[in-house]
C-alpha cells in the first residue's frame, strides 16, 4: 500500500512565500546596535499575551508570576527555556518546573507525543493550548499533539495561565486554564545561527536560523526561518523518532501605528509511538519495553507507526486608528496523520488475543497472522480572532470574538498485517449497518464549528484599582456524517449545536511599585467531546457542556533579591467527563461532580554572586462529589527546588521536581507513589571569538541524575478488556525514563 507522506501535503503558497520574503531582504539588510529580538507586541490585546509582558526579576529563573496578572499565571522566559531544557523539548517540557504543573514523558524529553499533562489535575483537553494567542487543538476531544508542532527553538516564553481567563479568553476548554506559548521574533541584525546537539539514545538535532534583520528599504521589515531536523532512538526500546521543522516569521511596520505579522510552522514526523508495557512484559524483557523486532509479533515496531505532517499560519495585524486598538489574526492549521498498530501489543504475542466474538485464532487468513489497525486523522482549521479596545469614561471598553471552523475525516480499519495489509473481516455487522461495517471501525466525516463573542469593561476605580467584568457568548456545533460510527457501527447523519454564557469578574489592585493582588470570579466550560455521538440516537443525548465555577486569589510580591507570587483557589465542576485508553483507543465515561481547591506558591532569591535559589509548592485536592474517591491522574502535591548561577560567561542550575501520589484510574485504582527527579544544565559563552564569529556557546543539559525507573503512569489497558471495570485487560505502565544529557554547540555569525 502506498501512503502519501511528506511536504507535498503542505500548500505550495507556502513553500513560495518564504523563498520570496527570506531571498528578497538579504541584500537589503541593515545591522543595527540593538540586536535582541522585541518579544512584547505593543498593541496587543491577548489578556494572557499582556501580563506576559510583565517579566520581572531574575530572567534565568524557572518561572515567575506577574505584577499585572489578574489571576495565577507563571512565565518561563526565553532565556531559561535555551539554557536549561533539552534541545529536544516540547512545551510540556519547558513547563515541567512550574507549580501545580506534572507532565509524563517516558521516552525522553521531546522524544514521544507527551502523555500526561496535568495542570492542577486539569488533563490535556481540559485546557487551552496557544501560539500567539491562537488556539489549536484536535477536534476529537481538544488534546495537543506536542512532537506534531513547535519546537523550543521558535519559543520566546510560555506562560501557564492556571485558571479561565477573563471574557475575552478564546478556547475550547476555558475552565482548565492556557498553555500560552509566544513565539520567537527576528533578529534587528542580519545573522546566521548554527545548532549542533547530540546525546543520549542516539538523539541527533542539527539546526540553521538566518535572520534578516531591519530591512531600510522595505520600512523596517524584519524575519526569521529557522530548519531544525531530529533523530532519536529514544528510552524505550525500538520507539524511534524522526523529526523535520521549519519556522518562519515576518514583521512588518505599516507606520508608526500598525504592525503586520506573518508566521509559518512546517512539521513532519516518524515514530513508532509507546503504549506502555504489562508487568509481565517490563520483567521478561526489561522496564524500557516498548516494541520488539519481531515480525511474527503484534508488538514488532514496524508494524507500530505514526507518519504525521503539519501545518500552521496566521497573518495577524495590531493597530491604534482613531483612539481605538486593533487586534486581528487570521490562521489556519491542520494535521495529515496515518497510523498502524497491533491489534493487541500488550497482549499475547506472537498472534494476539482477540475479542469475544471475533474470529478464533487471531484473523481469518490464519492462526499466526498478524491482527492490526490502520488510522486516518486528518483535519484543518481556518478561523479568525478580533480584538478591539477603546478607551470610554474612566476606563476602557473591550469586545471583539473567535471563529474557527475545522472538517475532520476520522477512519479506523482492521488489517491483516502478515496478508499484505489486506482487510480483516472480522467484526459483527449490526442490523442495518453498511458490510464494509465488518472490517471498519469507524468512518466518520466531521466538521466542528465554534463561535464566541465577549464584551467587557476595565474599569480604573482608582489609580492603583482595576474592576474587570465581561461576559463571553459560546456557541458551539458538530456535524457529523459517518457511514460507520465509532461505537455502534451503524450509519449517522446529525448536527447538534451547544450554546453558554460565561460571565467573569476580577478586581486588580496594585498595593506598592512592586507589589499587587488579585482576586477573580469566573465562568469556564468544555465544549463537548465527539465521543458525545458515538450512540445509535444522539438526539436523545441530553449532554451539556462540562462546566465549572472557578474563584481564586493571589498576589505578587517583587523585590531587589526576591520575588514571590501566592494564590488559593477552589474549582467546582459539574459533569466531568473523564475516559479510559483501551489498546491506544480512549473510551468515554462520566464522573460526575468534582471540587478542587489548592495552594500555590512559587519564588526566587537572589543570593548574590550570580546565585539564585527557586522554589515553589502547591496543595492539590481533586475529590468525586459522590464518594470522595480521586480524580485519576492528579497529584496530591508538587514541589520544585533548584540552585540557579548566572553570572559572567557561566550559568548552570540544578533543579528537583516532586510529584506527588495519584491514582491511575477511577475508584482510586493503581496508587501510584510520589517521585522526585532532579535536572541539571551548564552553558560556557565564548563571546566573539573574530569579526565573523559572534557569539559561540556549548551547554550541557542533563535529566534524572539519579536514574530512577519507577513506574509513574498508567497508560491505559491493552485489547480484551470490559467496559466495568477493566478486569480482563493487562494494565499498561510508563517507567521514569532512565538517565540523560544532552551535548549542545551553537555559534552566531
Amino acid at each position: 500500500m502506498s501512503t502519501s507522506y511528506g511536504l507535498s501535503r503542505l500548500p505550495r503558497v507556502q513553500t513560495a512565500l518564504i523563498c520570496i520574503l527570506l531571498v528578497g531582504s538579504i541584500p537589503r539588510a541593515r545591522a543595527d546596535a540593538a540586536d535582541d529580538a522585541d518579544q512584547t507586541r505593543t498593541h496587543s490585546l491577548d489578556p494572557v499575551l499582556v501580563t506576559a509582558q510583565a517579566l520581572h526579576g531574575p530572567q534565568s529563573a524557572p518561572s515567575q508570576g506577574s505584577l499585572v496578572a489578574t489571576q495565577p499565571q507563571s512565565i518561563v522566559g526565553a532565556e531559561f527555556i535555551q539554557n536549561n531544557d533539552a534541545p529536544a523539548a516540547n512545551y510540556t517540557d519547558i513547563i515541567k518546573f512550574t507549580p501545580s504543573v506534572w507532565t509524563v514523558d517516558p521516552n525522553g524529553p521531546g522524544l514521544m507525543e507527551n502523555l500526561g499533562t496535568s495542570i492542577r489535575g486539569f488533563q490535556d483537553g481540559q485546557f487551552n493550548v496557544t501560539l500567539d494567542g491562537i488556539p489549536w487543538f484536535d477536534p476529537n476531544d481538544f488534546t495537543h499533539h506536542s512532537t506534531s508542532y513547535f519546537m523550543a527553538q521558535d519559543i520566546g516564553n510560555v506562560v501557564v495561565d492556571r485558571g479561565p481567563g477573563n471574557a475575552g479568553t478564546f478556547g475550547n476548554a476555558t475552565f482548565g486554564g492556557t498553555v500560552y506559548m509566544q513565539s520567537a521574533d527576528p533578529k534587528k541584525t542580519m545573522g546566521f545561527t548554527t545548532l549542533l546537539s547530540f546525546g543520549s539514545f542516539n538523539t541527533r538535532l542539527y539546526g540553521v536560523r538566518f535572520d534578516t534583520g531591519e530591512v531600510s528599504e522595505w520600512g523596517g521589515t524584519r524575519a526569521f526561518l529557522s530548519i531544525k531536523t531530529l533523530s532519536s532512538d529514544g528510552y524505550l526500546t525500538n520507539a524511534n523518532l524522526d523529526r523535520s521543522n521549519a519556522f518562519l516569521k515576518v514583521i512588518q511596520p505599516v507606520n508608526d501605528s500598525t504592525e503586520i505579522t506573518f508566521a509559518s510552522n512546517l512539521n513532519k514526523l516518524k515514530q513508532n509511538p509507546p503504549i506502555g508495557a504489562t508487568p509481565n512484559q517490563m520483567a521478561t524483557f526489561g522496564v524500557n519495553y516498548a516494541y520488539n523486532q519481531d515480525p511474527t509479533s503484534q508488538g514488532y515496531y514496524g508494524f507500530n507507526v505514526d507518519k504525521i505532517t503539519t501545518d500552521f499560519e496566521y497573518i495577524g495585524i495590531n493597530s491604534k486608528l482613531a483612539g481605538w486598538t486593533i487586534d486581528n489574526k487570521l490562521y489556519t492549521d491542520a494535521y495529515f496523520h496515518d497510523g498502524w498498530n497491533g491489534l493487541d501489543v500488550g497482549g499475547v504475542l506472537p498472534h494476539g488475543v482477540m475479542d469475544a466474538g471475533d474470529t478464533p485464532n487471531g484473523t481469518i487468513y490464519g492462526a499466526n497472522d498478524v491482527p492490526g489497525q490502520q488510522l486516518t486523522n486528518n483535519y484543518r482549521s481556518v478561523g479568525d480572532i478580533l480584538r478591539v479596545s477603546r478607551k470610554l469614561g474612566p476606563g476602557e471598553v473591550q469586545f471583539g470574538g473567535w471563529f474557527d471552523h475545522q472538517s475532520n475525516l476520522r477512519e479506523l480499519q482492521e488489517e491483516d498485517f502478515t496478508n499484505n495489509y489486506a482487510f480483516n473481516p472480522d467484526l459483527t455487522v449490526p442490523p442495518g449497518g453498511l458490510p464494509e461495517a465488518s472490517y471498519i471501525d469507524r468512518l466518520q466525516h466531521n466538521q466542528l464549528f465554534t463561535r464566541q463573542a465577549f464584551l467587557q469593561y476595565i474599569w480604573h476605580v482608582i489609580q492603583d484599582l482595576d474592576l474587570t467584568g465581561g461576559v463571553k457568548y459560546v456557541n458551539f456545533e458538530r456535524d457529523i456524517v459517518s457511514p460507520v460510527n465509532q461505537g455502534t457501527l451503524l450509519q449517522l447523519d446529525y448536527r447538534q449545536t451547544w450554546t453558554r454564557d460565561l460571565p467573569s469578574f476580577d478586581a486588580h489592585y496594585k498595593l506598592a511599585d512592586n507589589w499587587s493582588a488579585y482576586a477573580q470570579y469566573s465562568k469556564g466550560f468544555l465544549a463537548p467531546n465527539l465521543n458525545v455521538l458515538y450512540v445509535p440516537t444522539p438526539s436523545g443525548n441530553t449532554v451539556n457542556p462540562q462546566g465549572t465555577t472557578n474563584v481564586q486569589a493571589g498576589t505578587t510580591w517583587v523585590g531587589q533579591a526576591l520575588t514571590v507570587s501566592a494564590d488559593v483557589y477552589t474549582i467546582n465542576f459539574s459533569n466531568e467527563i473523564a475516559s479510559h485508553t483501551v489498546d491506544n483507543q480512549k473510551q468515554f465515561y462520566n464522573l460526575g461532580a468534582v471540587k478542587y481547591k489548592g495552594v500555590e506558591a512559587e519564588g526566587t532569591y537572589v543570593v548574590g554572586a550570580g546565585v539564585s535559589v527557586y522554589g515553589n509548592a502547591s496543595y492539590i485536592s481533586a475529590r468525586q462529589t459522590v464518594d470522595q474517591s480521586w480524580v485519576p491522574d492528579t497529584p496530591n502535591r508538587t514541589a520544585a527546588l533548584g540552585l540557579l548561577y548566572n553570572q559572567g560567561p557561566i550559568q548552570a542550575s540544578v533543579i528537583e521536581k516532586y510529584v506527588g501520589v495519584r491514582y491511575g484510574d477511577s475508584g482510586d485504582a493503581y496508587r501510584l507513589g510520589g517521585y522526585g527527579t532532579a535536572d541539571a544544565a551548564i552553558n560556557y559563552t565564548f563571546g566573539p571569538l573574530s569579526s565573523a564569529l559572534k557569539d559561540t556557546k556549548i551547554g550541557v543539559t542533563m535529566q534524572n541524575l539519579a536514574d530512577r525507573k519507577s513506574i509513574y503512569f498508567l497508560n491505559g489497558y491493552s485489547n480484551g478488556s470490559t467496559p466495568s471495570g477493566y478486569v480482563n485487560g493487562n494494565p499498561l505502565f510508563f517507567t521514569l525514563p532512565g538517565r540523560s544529557f544532552q551535548v549542545s554547540l551553537s555559534a552566531s555569525f
